[in-house]
């Protein structure tokens, strides 16, 4: 779980030194010209043999590119190409880096829906043709006659941007038969998405169409592309309200949706039908220097941090900058403002719940679990009264202990990867101490095991959101009875327990014990662990090192000095319960699931949530 983690942080971090040096070196191919300056009368070949588009398909982290209205570039006779060319090109020579999957244009490809402005701009994207890219395109009101709806026949914009330009690309998915309404699907994060772009206005067929292409996939997760929809933050147009009310509102896998025509950039944000929130995004830099510069939008996905960071930058002044940048262009080179610079915090699994629940991993069953040097292993399937199991055979099982007259609940609530599907809620409080806890019953072989050639602890755990560290903190997870002091070892506190599996008054798990090798005690920290979370720990000493693992990942405070084994005086283990002078002191709040001891060191695929 952790390496492919680590590995996507490394990708992403080479991603963004990628593009920091690209600023810096300001290289960019066909970045030429500005005001003054000869501008290339046709796009420049890709070098030969240049590599296929090739996004990584499974990669947790992947590239949305978005071009808003680029229609004061191509006007009549002041026709410029090379700003758009720019902004493709950095998708090409990024296109690894950032994973990018899909670029979406828009509308207002054009001013005014002339013939050879669309020449000039279907030139333009050539560049990404003869890569093979995917990318949409749409029809804003300066692309067509703005009067007239999907139904308007023949223009120039559908002679170049129609159908057949896509046909063959792996990315497309078909139009509608009057050419104007397209959808294209990708596979990023291991699944499908669909790009649904919409021309300018709908018509009732246009409605039908758009509705069958959902039905037809039911679930995938939807971004809807179209001209016109917000108007200002927070709010819609006439037309956008009539697009909300007709399609989005009542479809759940629109989540997204991306428009131009208005100006300045805004955000909104909308509840649907099934009680979901909508992401509705205005992007148009058409009133800015240069028509835009051909601003490109960046929505970089990141389905392990559940969320989509955005970021706006001009390619072509990036790549202008080696030549000296003039007042305006040092102000557009990238924008930083709260609608052009932004993250957006979604849980994709839940979101996307309603129409493709994540089917549950399965409980496994006890022989699974019980792999070589098994010492222990404890589940909690069902409420306990007095007594929990031992289901390793080794007769470790556990009494129940109640302190002030407390007790034991019990919850279906589990880790999703827990082999169980139930977990003990401990209600333990400091002070008056108040609780309930669990210990290995007198005899109980694992109470005088000192695991001297090595060792595996794996518990998991969740906290309530009312965890308080003032009357919870510091409760044991796991942890061993008896003294430093009473086994002669009075390095650091001689009253702290031989070992503790427990959790600091900031939520760190801390394994804390006195190793058979030294005086004082060993500690390992992990980080905080937010409350309402379920996490997984694990405790693994291969006979001379002890490392912590949280959720598979180690942590960065493990000692290196030597530890072997863990002290014993022969005393009782307990779970959810901490001693301190040889008396409980502590109990937890909070639920625990599926502990596991095992008497020798495991790799993290052989955790139990592998």
């Amino acid at each position: 779980m952790c390496t492919s983690h680590e590995h996507d942080q490394a990708e992403a971090a080479q991603a963004g030194a990628g593009r920091r040096g690209f600023l810096r070196a300001t290289a960019l191919l066909g970045a030429a010209a500005t005001a003054g300056l000869a501008l290339p009368a046709v796009a420049e070949a890709l070098p030969a043999g240049a590599a296929a588009w090739r996004p990584d398909p499974d990669s947790r982290r992947f590239t949305l590119a978005v071009m808003p209205d680029t229609q004061y570039l191509f006007d009549g006779p002041s026709i410029d190409k090379a700003p758009v060319e720019a902004s493709l090109r950095y998708l090409l020579e990024h296109g690894r880096q950032e994973n990018i999957v899909f670029l979406s244009h828009l509308g207002d490809l054009t001013q005014n829906g002339a013939e050879a402005e669309f020449t000039a701009i279907g030139e333009a994207f050539g560049l990404l043709d003869r890569r093979g890219v995917g990318y949409s395109v749409l029809a804003g009101n300066h692309d067509v006659r703005s009067s007239t709806d999907d139904q308007r026949g023949a223009t120039p914009y559908l002679d170049t941007f129609g159908p057949d330009r896509f046909r063959g690309k792996s990315t497309f998915g078909g139009a509608s038969p009057d050419g104007y309404h397209t959808y294209h699907l990708f596979r990023a994060a291991g699944r499908e998405w669909m790009v649904l772009a919409l021309d300018w206005r709908l018509s009732a067929k246009g409605y039908a169409w758009a509705k069958d292409v959902l039905a037809r996939h039911p679930k995938t997760p939807v971004v809807l592309t179209t001209h016109e929809l917000v108007v200002e933050d927070d709010g819609l147009s006439a037309y956008g309200q009539q697009l909300w009310d007709q399609l989005v509102d009542g479809h759940d896998q629109i989540f997204l949706t991306l428009n131009g025509h208005y100006w300045p950039a805004a955000r909104a944000t909308r509840r649907n039908a099934a009680g979901h929130d909508v992401h509705l995004h205005l992007t148009n830099y058409q009133n800015r220097y240069f028509g835009g510069a051909a601003m490109i939008r960046l929505y970089r996905f990141d389905l392990d941090r559940n969320t989509i960071d955005v970021e706006t930058v001009s390619p072509w002044i990036l790549g202008r900058a080696a030549k000296g940048l003039n007042e305006l262009e040092r102000q557009e080179i990238e924008l930083s403002g709260d609608a052009d610079r932004f993250s957006v915090d979604i849980d994709f699994a839940e979101r996307f719940a309603g129409f493709d629940p994540v089917p549950a991993r399965a409980a496994r069953p006890v022989s699974e679990m019980l792999v070589a040097g098994t010492v222990a292993y404890w589940r909690f399937e069902k409420p306990v009264s007095g007594s929990v199991r031992d289901l390793s055979g080794r007769g470790n099982d556990l009494a129940v202990v109640t302190v002030g007259g407390g007790s034991l609940g019990w919850s279906s609530d589990h880790h999703p990867d827990q082999p169980s599907h139930g977990s003990l809620e401990f209600r333990g409080f400091k002070s008056p101490l108040k609780g309930a806890y669990l210990r290995t019953v007198d005899g109980a072989p694992l109470n005088s095991a000192t695991f001297r050639s090595g060792y595996t602890i794996e518990a998991f755990y969740r906290l309530p959101a009312d965890w308080d560290p003032s009357h919870h903190a510091w409760s044991g997870l796991v942890s061993r009875t008896g003294t430093g002091g009473a086994a002669g070892k009075t390095g650091d506190d001689p009253d702290e327990p031989l070992a503790t599996l427990s959790l600091s008054n900031d939520r760190e798990p801390q394994w804390a014990m006195r190793p058979l090798n030294q005086e004082g005690i060993a500690t390992n920290w992990g980080q905080e662990t937010p409350l309402e979370t379920w996490w997984h720990l694990a405790v693994v000493n291969d006979g001379r090192r002890t490392t912590l693992y949280v959720q598979g990942c180690p942590v960065v405070r493990n000692p290196k000095a030597s530890a072997v084994g863990i002290t014993s005086v022969g005393l009782p283990w307990l779970l959810g319960g901490y001693a301190y002078g040889g008396e409980i002191d502590q109990i937890l709040y909070g639920r625990l699931g599926d502990v596991r001891i095992v008497a020798r060191a495991l790799p993290v695929t052989s955790f139990m949530t592998h």
